[in-house]
């Protein structure tokens, strides 16, 4: 399951998020979005956890959790428009 970590302060590391979330189980990939032009975080990130229960309890245990003094918001990530443009076509 893709899950969205959104209201991060600027400063926290992809390795600070991987181990929070791999505190409830395996994690396929942490990925902190960055700035192209400065490199510097966007203030959200994606992981990806190979099993729904586990990502379920995340989602739950991490939600509103203050990280360097910011609640975080954990929530599933919603395919983009397009992804699902191609699900739909995919199905006819």
């Amino acid at each position: 399951m893709k899950i969205l970590v959104r209201n991060l302060e600027r400063t926290v590391t992809e390795a600070e998020l991987l181990k929070l979330f791999q505190a409830f189980g395996t994690v396929n990939a942490c990925t902190l979005v960055l700035d192209p032009a400065t490199g510097k975080s966007k203030g959200f990130a994606f992981v990806d956890m190979p099993h729904g229960r586990e990502a379920v309890r995340a989602i739950k245990g991490l939600n509103t959790l203050r990280l360097h003094g910011h609640g975080i918001r954990v929530k599933q990530a919603e395919n983009k428009p397009e992804e699902k443009a191609e699900v739909k076509s995919e199905a006819k």
